[in-house]
């Protein structure tokens, strides 16, 4: 038996019932809750920094008469007396020798940990790379006086090297997670084609793996080096001598020295945090394009 056919009358339109919208309302209001939530967390981060920048433009008479106005005039003496002074690029050295160190630490060994963890199948792999998770969970807070005594032992005190390893033993278990979903992700079929070409499993890893996990290298490489770059806590400890402490503690240094110098002090933390966030800024799409590919890999 057939359903019988409905045919609309001559010259009438034929009207269908558009589909309702769910959850419209809440989108509606939750979206601008949102963009009000990320507007403050905007402001709560680069407020400082601006207030640091444009403070730096501005005189301790300035900043005395009205904390908060925008400079005027505009003055570069400040910026001028740091960018002029031998400490602050001494400590600018020291920041970005460290970081390299860290930076190169991070990469070589993060890639070459995560590669057997990631393509080789054995016993205690999955508990291995359990390890190298909780280790996320380890602050350096925790570690720093034993840490300490055992760098003091080994003479690393007040070199570049007791700063650098540390931290990239720190930074070895977030480089891990982040490059084995990339290592796991390359085909089978490439590995097994090399081999057939006579190529050896390290050959495989030098020119195969490392180019296509390059974008993995770069997102962790960028977070290892601002992490050191921002580091004081650890250098603090082990850089008592001031020809080899970092920027941070040129902040701290810097500032005791010239108390009375507001403008001053602003100025120079304002050159010393802008190298760090200039770079992180210019790698960001990198680093979502690397952190978008951990997760899906």
């Amino acid at each position: 038996m057939s359903a019988p056919v409905v045919t609309p009358a001559p010259g009438r339109p034929v009207t269908l019932d558009a589909p309702r919208r769910r959850g419209g309302n809440a989108a509606g209001v939750r979206n601008p809750l949102v963009y009000a939530a990320a507007l403050v967390v905007i402001a709560a981060t680069l407020g400082p920094v601006v207030y640091a920048v444009l403070g730096g433009f501005r005189s301790n008479a300035q900043l005395a008469a009205d904390p908060v106005s925008l400079p005027d005039p505009w003055v570069t003496t400040n910026f001028m007396n740091v960018l002029t002074s031998v400490s602050f690029w001494r400590f600018a050295f020291n920041s970005t020798v460290i970081a390299l160190v860290t930076t190169v630490i991070v990469a070589v060994f993060g890639v070459m940990a995560a590669y057997p963890l990631a393509r080789y199948r054995f016993k205690g792999r999955e508990t291995l790379t359990t390890v190298f998770t909780l280790g996320l969970l380890f602050p350096l807070t925790v570690a720093i006086i034993p840490l300490f005594l055992m760098l003091r032992d080994l003479n690393l005190t007040n070199t570049f090297w007791g700063v650098a390893l540390p931290q990239a033993a720190f930074a070895l278990p977030m480089t891990i997670v982040i490059l084995r979903p990339f290592l796991m992700a390359l085909p089978q079929e490439l590995e097994e084609a090399a081999m057939l070409d006579g190529t050896s499993r390290v050959g495989f890893f030098w020119r195969i793996v490392l180019p296509l996990s390059a974008p993995g290298l770069v997102t962790v490489g960028v977070l290892a080096f601002v992490a050191s770059w921002n580091s004081y806590l650890l250098p603090l400890l082990i850089l008592s001598d001031p020809a080899t402490q970092t920027l941070p503690l040129g902040v701290a240094t810097f500032s005791s020295e010239h108390a009375q110098d507001t403008a001053g002090v602003l100025a120079f933390t304002s050159l010393a945090m802008i190298p760090a966030l200039v770079f992180f800024l210019a790698m960001e799409k990198r680093i979502v394009n690397g952190l978008q590919g951990a997760v899906k890999g």
